[in-house]
C-alpha cells in the first residue's frame, strides 16, 4: 500500500473560503490562506484549491490567493475552477500551483486533456470529475460545480479520461459532499477498478473512520477533506492517528 496523502480542499468564492451542502447552501467560512496556513502547519501532505464560481468572476482572486499561499506553505498545491485552456493552466501554474484540475471544460473539449499533458506532463493534469448516482453501480458526470449534467458515466469518463492524458483524477461524490455521511464507497471502488492513475477522493468524510473505510476497501490514493477540518470536528493529527492505528501509512510528523 503506498502512503496516503491527506489534503485539505479549500472552495473558494472571490475571495472567501466557502463550504455547502451538496455544492449549494454556500456559507462563507473566511479567509482562505489563515486555513490553509494551519492545515500546513499541522501536517496537510498537498493543498487542493477549487475555484466554485470562477466561470461566473473570472480566475484572478483565484490567482492572487495561490500566489500568496505558495509564497509562504511549501507543499504542493493543486487549483481548479475555470479552466478552459493551456493558457489558463500557465497562469496557474506561474502563480504556483503544481498541478491544475480541469473538469468543465474537459467535458466540452476532451482534446484538452492531451494538450495539458503534453505541455506540463501528466502528473500537471488533474482530470476532476463531479459524481451523482442515478441508478444502482450508476453514475453520471456533472459539470458547472455540480450543476449540468452532462450524461456521461463516470467509469467510461475515467478511463477515457486517462487515455487521453490525465496523470490523476479527483472524484468528488456531489450526493456526499458536505453530508458528513462518508465517501461513496462503491463509486470510489469502481473508478479504481478501471483507472490505474493515482485517485483523489472527496465528499462526505465526517470522522476518521470513514477515511480508514475508503482507504481499505476503496483503494484510494488521497483523501480530500474540507467539512470535517474546517468546522475543527477533527484535526489532521486525529485523522493521521487513525489512519497509524489501522495500518494504513501516512507520512509522519517530525
Amino acid at each position: 500500500m503506498s502512503m496516503l496523502r491527506l489534503i485539505p480542499r479549500l472552495d473558494i468564492k472571490g475571495s472567501n473560503l466557502i463550504k455547502g451542502i451538496q455544492m449549494e447552501g454556500v456559507r462563507i467560512l473566511g479567509n482562505p490562506h489563515e486555513f490553509a496556513f494551519r492545515y500546513y502547519q499541522d501536517g496537510a501532505d498537498e493543498l487542493l484549491y477549487m475555484d466554485a464560481v470562477a466561470s461566473l468572476y473570472g480566475r484572478d482572486r483565484l490567482l492572487d490567493i495561490v500566489r500568496q499561499t505558495a509564497a509562504n506553505i511549501f507543499i504542493p498545491i493543486t487549483a481548479g475552477g475555470g479552466v478552459r485552456s493551456v493558457d489558463d493552466a500557465v497562469e496557474l501554474l506561474r502563480a504556483g500551483a503544481d498541478k491544475v484540475a480541469i473538469n468543465t471544460a474537459t467535458v466540452s473539449r476532451p482534446e484538452l486533456i492531451t494538450e495539458m499533458a503534453h505541455h506540463f506532463g501528466s502528473q500537471c493534469m488533474v482530470l476532476s470529475i463531479e459524481a451523482k448516482q442515478v441508478a444502482d453501480n450508476k453514475w453520471l458526470t456533472y459539470t458547472n460545480n455540480g450543476r449540468e449534467n452532462s450524461g456521461i458515466d463516470v467509469v467510461e469518463w475515467a478511463k477515457r479520461g486517462v487515455a487521453l492524458g490525465a496523470g490523476e483524477i479527483l472524484l468528488t461524490s456531489v450526493d456526499r459532499e458536505g453530508t458528513r455521511r462518508g465517501f461513496d464507497t462503491t463509486l470510489v471502488k469502481a473508478v479504481r477498478q478501471a483507472v490505474p492513475v493515482p485517485l483523489i477522493v472527496s465528499g462526505g468524510m465526517g470522522k476518521p473512520e470513514d477515511l480508514l473505510e475508503v482507504v481499505l476497501e476503496g483503494g484510494t490514493d488521497a483523501v480530500a477533506m474540507a467539512d470535517i477540518l474546517h468546522y475543527n470536528r477533527f484535526t489532521l493529527e486525529e485523522i493521521r492517528k487513525a489512519a497509524t492505528n489501522a495500518g494504513i501509512p501516512v507520512r509522519c510528523m517530525a
